[in-house]
Formats: structure tokens, sequence, C-alpha cells
């Protein structure tokens, strides 16, 4: 499936934000993977398509992973922290997506 076959739209509410924290960064060094924080009921094919036309990169594979949300405390009360999906995207070799910006 490619990108012409998905609605526009729909892919710009697909990604919803990158994951930069000291695994993600390892991770991306490593094994030319790239992590985003993405919409519950995305799907890989969809995954791919955005990342595709929104950063102008060639995707090998997606893998995604539901996060479960924490239980917090607040005082005396328990809060839960809502369920996210996570996906794993690998890209293409020589491929890159730089985040930071002025470089």
């Amino acid at each position: 499936m490619n990108a012409a076959k998905i609605n526009e739209e729909r892919l710009y509410q697909v990604i919803l934000a990158p994951v930069i924290s000291e695994k993600a960064t390892h991770i991306a060094d490593k094994h030319e993977q790239v992590i985003f924080r993405v919409a519950p009921d995305a799907s890989k094919p969809e995954i791919k398509a955005a990342v595709e036309m929104l950063f102008k990169v060639q995707v090998d594979e997606v893998k995604v992973a539901n996060v479960k949300g924490k239980v917090k405390r607040f005082g005396r009360f328990f809060g839960r922290r809502a369920n996210w999906k996570k996906a794993y995207v690998c890209l293409k070799p020589g491929q890159e997506i730089n985040f930071v910006a002025g470089e």
C-alpha cells in the first residue's frame, strides 16, 4: 500500500510526536530506527506512508508497541495515565531523520 491510496489528511493525524529519550537516541544510532508516538488506531501501512510523506525518507519496516499507562497517585487519590502507541520505524540504509533544527 503506498501513500497515494491512503487519505492524505489522515496521514497528518497518524504521527503525533517523535520520542526523544536516551533509549530512542541509542536505537537511532545503532539500528537506524526512529521512534514515534502515533495515533492509537494507526496501522503499520498508515505509519509507513505518513513517515515517507512527511520526512521524505524511505521506510524499510515498521514495528508497533502499545504502551500501558502508569498508575499515579495524587494525594490520597489514584489516577491512571492514558495508554498510547509507539512505532519503531526502521529506515532503509543511508536514510536519516534529523529533528534538531538549525543544523
